[in-house]
């Protein structure tokens, strides 16, 4: 009787973790906003001269609402507008004053996003 109570109890677990994975795996999953909740804006305008563009590689993001989160945090930096490349997990931040790494990890530190390697190319 008891191994007809644990294989219930195995199967029914069984069954809402399949069906978690698949929610998740669905775009339905927490991680990510539950599958478009955030939606991009329009891009960010700079209105000075652009004097140097970051490269950041940022690990963490797996879909759109991921990439909408992070344009969303970049550009909330002043004097920075940036650009999302999921496939790539790359950001290419354009900048109308130097903004420092500090300020990037700062800013992302807050969120389960990591930012790696920055690189500065010059205008």
């Amino acid at each position: 009787m008891a191994t007809y109570i644990l294989g219930a109890l195995l199967l029914a677990g069984l069954f809402f973790a399949v069906r978690g994975m698949v929610r998740h795996f669905g775009g339905g999953g927490a991680c990510c906003g539950g599958g478009g909740d955030i939606e991009g804006g329009p891009k960010k305008k700079l209105y000075h001269d652009v004097i140097g563009e970051k490269v950041l590689h940022i690990e963490g993001m797996h879909c759109d609402n991921c990439k909408h989160a992070v344009e969303r945090i970049l550009n909330g930096i002043d004097g920075g507008a940036a650009e999302v490349n999921l496939s790539k997990n790359i950001a290419v931040l354009k900048m109308e004053r130097m903004i420092p790494d500090e300020e990037l990890h700062a800013a992302l530190d807050k969120t389960e996003y990591k930012l790696g390697q920055v690189e500065l190319r010059e205008a």
